[in-house]
């Protein structure tokens, strides 16, 4: 017999976005589970960046459709579109954030959440 295994909704929503990262190609992607954190608002954050603003938008609007095209569901909110420098796309259990390379460095979320359990992707 074969034990199935049963993974929570913002973990799959977390594939669903990751997959999304990895169809244009976004770099460096991350997975940060914040469920065990105490002051977290969210259950995972997915970090990922890419070299120039028309990729960071294009990467935003891949991962958006495919979230709808999964689960029919759209970000709860949406930042940073028109700059394309970073771009946060909030699914409530999930926060995406696609950066452009030097505003992820600026910024290190990872080493912020640094208690977070971390897990890295490759890109597609």
């Amino acid at each position: 017999m074969v034990k199935s295994k049963v993974i929570s909704d913002s973990t799959y929503i977390s594939e669903i976005i990751i997959y999304g990262i990895q169809e244009k190609k976004g770099n460096e992607i991350v997975r940060l589970d914040l469920r065990n954190i105490k002051s977290s608002v969210t259950d995972y954050f997915v970090i990922c960046h890419a070299e120039s603003s028309t990729q960071v938008k294009a990467i935003a609007l891949s991962v958006e459709e495919e979230v709808y095209k999964a689960l029919q569901q759209e970000p709860w909110r949406k930042e940073g579109l028109q700059q394309g420098e970073w771009i946060l796309l909030d699914y409530v259990d999930v926060v995406v954030h696609i950066f452009k390379t030097d505003k992820r460095q600026f910024y290190g979320i990872e080493e912020l959440w640094g208690d977070a359990e971390l897990k890295s992707y490759q890109s597609a």
